[in-house]
C-alpha cells in the first residue's frame, strides 16, 4: 500500500483543472498539486479526504488511472452539504486533499485469474481505477467481465468510456437498468441477472463488487452459488468515514475500522456483520 502523507491530518492544497458533469447529481473533478509535480501514488480502491475550504471534508474514492500520475480524479455524488458545495467548484479553485487512505482492490491476487467486476450506480467510480489497471496490462489476467447496473439509462456513469470498453474484444461489458424508457435497447433488471451470461471459471475467479450494500450482498450470494470462494469476493464498504486514520472511531465496523482496515474487504471478513442491523 502506498505511504500516506507525513502529516495525515494536514490537507495538501490541490487546484481544480477540470470539472465534468456526468449525470445531474454527479460530477468528476480533476486536480493537480497547487505547486506543481505529480500526485501521490495510490492503489486502485483507495480513497482520499476531500475538503472544501470553510465547508468541511468528505471521503471520496479515487476514480482516476493509477498508471497516470498527472491528475488526481474523483467522481462525486452530491448528497450532503459538503458534496453539494463541491458542485459549485470551478477550474482554478483550490481544494484540500488528505490521503491516500485504506486498502485497495486485489490486483496482485487477480493476476492469472478471471476477473468479474460488479458495479451498482456510482459504485462504478471506485472500480474504474482497477479497470484502467487491468486494461493497461491486459495479458496478466484471464477473462474480464464488467457487469454494471443503474436505476435508469440517465443514471449511467461514464457513458463514453462504457462505449469504448464495449468495443474492445478483451473485456466483456454488460449493462442493465432497473427501469427504462422505450428507446432503451439494453437489459432491464438487477445486475445479478447478468451473471449467468458471464462465462468465467468460478474456481479461478476474483470478483470485485461495489455499490449499495444490499446489492453487494445479493451479488456475493450469486457468486458463491456459482462456486466462487468467499475469500475471492471483495467488496468496498464505503460508509461513515470521518478522519481516514482510525482515530475518531466513527467508521468502526465490528472489530474493524473501515478507513484503516478497508474500505476493501473480503466477503469472508464482512458477511456476518452485514446481517446485523445495528452495525
Amino acid at each position: 500500500m502506498p505511504a500516506t502523507l507525513v502529516e495525515p491530518m494536514l490537507p495538501q492544497l490541490y487546484k481544480v483543472v477540470q470539472v465534468r458533469h456526468e449525470i445531474p447529481d454527479t460530477f468528476t473533478l480533476e486536480l493537480v498539486p497547487q505547486h506543481g509535480g505529480n500526485i501521490f501514488p495510490f492503489t486502485s480502491g483507495q480513497f482520499t479526504m476531500l475538503s472544501v475550504l470553510g465547508k468541511g471534508e468528505v471521503p471520496i474514492s479515487i476514480s482516476g488511472d493509477p498508471t497516470k500520475p498527472e491528475h488526481l480524479v474523483h467522481t462525486v455524488r452530491a448528497v450532503g452539504p459538503v458534496t453539494q458545495a463541491m458542485q459549485a467548484i470551478q477550474p482554478d479553485d483550490v481544494m484540500g486533499v488528505r490521503g491516500p487512505f485504506g486498502t485497495g482492490w486485489p490486483m496482485d491476487k487477480s493476476v492469472g485469474k478471471d476477473v468479474v467486476l460488479l458495479a451498482g450506480g456510482i459504485g462504478l467510480a471506485p472500480l474504474r481505477p482497477s479497470i484502467y489497471q487491468i486494461l493497461s496490462d491486459r495479458k496478466q489476467y484471464g477473462r474480464v467481465f464488467l457487469l454494471y447496473g443503474a436505476r435508469t439509462p440517465a443514471d449511467l456513469l461514464y457513458e463514453h468510456e462504457l462505449t469504448q470498453w464495449r468495443s474492445r474484444l478483451d473485456i466483456e461489458v454488460m449493462v442493465t437498468v432497473d427501469a427504462a424508457q422505450r428507446d432503451w435497447r439494453g437489459d432491464v433488471g438487477v445486475v445479478t441477472k447478468l451473471l449467468p451470461r458471464a462465462g468465467f471459471d468460478p474456481s479461478n475467479t476474483v470478483a470485485m463488487v461495489c455499490g449499495p450494500e444490499i446489492m453487494m450482498r445479493f451479488c456475493a450470494y450469486e457468486l458463491i452459488n456459482r462456486g466462487v470462494p468467499t475469500d475471492n469476493i471483495f467488496v468496498s464498504m464505503e460508509r461513515n468515514m470521518k478522519c481516514g486514520i482510525a482515530f475518531c472511531g466513527h467508521c468502526q465496523f465490528g472489530t474493524e475500522f473501515i478507513c484503516r482496515d478497508g474500505p476493501v474487504f473480503t466477503y469472508t471478513q464482512v458477511k456476518d456483520l452485514l446481517t446485523i442491523k445495528e452495525i
